[in-house]
């Protein structure tokens, strides 16, 4: 009797201490990346993301990954296991990710979901995404300066308004200060394919490219500038390392805040779904990194139009612009819209190719 008593005073007692007394697990905190972690390109600045959210909240976030995930079935099963195993909070940055992100959040509405570069929306799944384009509108400036053929070449993925954005305001910038600058364009229908990425990269400059831009994940057109001697634009990250002297500068992308803000949300119980599209001024596009064959005052005038966009006085998609077929898409004195921007189904003129279907 005395023992059954004694336990009871001590159930009651632990029950009795004050809450930050007891243990508290940590939020579990998933992210699942469409390719291969690696030191540069679209995945390597996710990963530097999550360590950022591990670095500033310590103990009370457990962040794990997996890496190399198919979009479609493959992401569905991923996203299960992930719930399954007690993440709360769940970052899918992939475009193909968007319907499975969706589908798995239905059935789970007590985990939160981000969506990342996805554009549908539900009670928990937030969508964000950048606003690529104003750093390769700030690229297409350096290439219009640096090119000696006036011919650059663009290694792109899938021909979705995303990419299109990219390739148009990366021509539009270099037409900015070089009318007579060409982009051609060569579709891979794959985010990461290092060897078909490289192959692309070495026909463009067979065809008259004495600098490439792309849109794929790996660093393969970086090195294959190196190796041919012509300049490149890093994407996603800084690729020095791989391109020394072929960079041109780099398109860098800068998920930490976004996600130690969204992290930080769900542990204080805030968190709300949205839509975020943040770009040079929110500090989520930077441009910078140039290579040594940059000269001074094209990395001045770089930073400048920089700053220009940061402060609202710069607008890439800002009229007058004709399409590829010569029919005008912007009027002069007029800008896009962002709902505009979003939809872009068409090439500008000075692109050289058509869109992939």
């Amino acid at each position: 009797m005395y023992k059954n008593l004694a336990a009871l005073a001590w159930a009651a007692l632990v029950f009795s201490l004050p809450a930050q007394a007891q243990k508290v697990e940590p939020l579990k905190v998933g992210f699942v990346y469409v390719a291969p972690v690696t030191d540069a390109g679209w995945i390597h600045q996710h990963e530097e993301g999550r360590q950022a959210v591990q670095a500033a909240f310590g103990n009370r976030v457990k962040t794990s990954y997996v890496e190399n995930v198919a979009e479609g079935p493959d992401a569905e099963r991923v996203l299960r296991d992930l719930v399954a195993t007690g993440h709360k909070l769940i970052f899918t940055p992939s475009f193909g990710y968007m319907e499975p992100t969706l589908k798995v959040a239905q059935e789970h509405p007590e985990v939160k979901f981000e969506s990342i570069t996805g554009y549908k929306t539900a009670p928990n799944v937030a969508t964000a995404n950048a606003r690529y384009y104003e750093g390769r509108y700030l690229a297409g400036i350096a290439a219009g300066r640096m090119t000696r053929t006036n011919v650059a070449g663009y290694v792109a993925g899938f021909p979705i308004p995303e990419v299109l954005q990219g390739i148009n305001a990366f021509t539009l910038g270099m037409r900015s200060v070089n009318p007579q600058a060409q982009v051609r364009v060569v579709w891979l229908n794959t985010w990461f394919d290092p060897g078909r990425e490289r192959d692309a990269a070495m026909a463009l400059f067979d065809q008259g490219a004495d600098l490439v831009s792309f849109h794929t994940a790996s660093t393969a057109v970086m090195a294959a500038a190196q190796e041919r001697g012509k300049l490149a634009i890093a994407y996603h990250s800084d690729m020095r390392k791989v391109a020394p002297q072929a960079q041109l500068l780099a398109v860098t992308h800068q998920w930490g805040e976004y996600y130690k803000q969204r992290t930080k949300a769900v542990l204080d119980g805030t968190w709300k779904s949205g839509n975020v599209w943040g770009g040079v001024k929110e500090g989520m596009i930077r441009v910078g990194s140039f290579g040594p064959k940059v000269p001074k005052a094209v990395q001045q005038e770089v930073l400048a139009r920089q700053q220009d966009i940061a402060a609202g006085r710069l607008k890439p998609f800002a009229g007058p612009i004709t399409d590829n077929q010569g029919k005008p898409v912007v009027p002069a004195g007029r800008s896009l819209s962002d709902p505009q921007i979003l939809e872009m189904n068409y090439l500008v003129q000075g692109v050289q190719g058509r869109i992939a279907r």
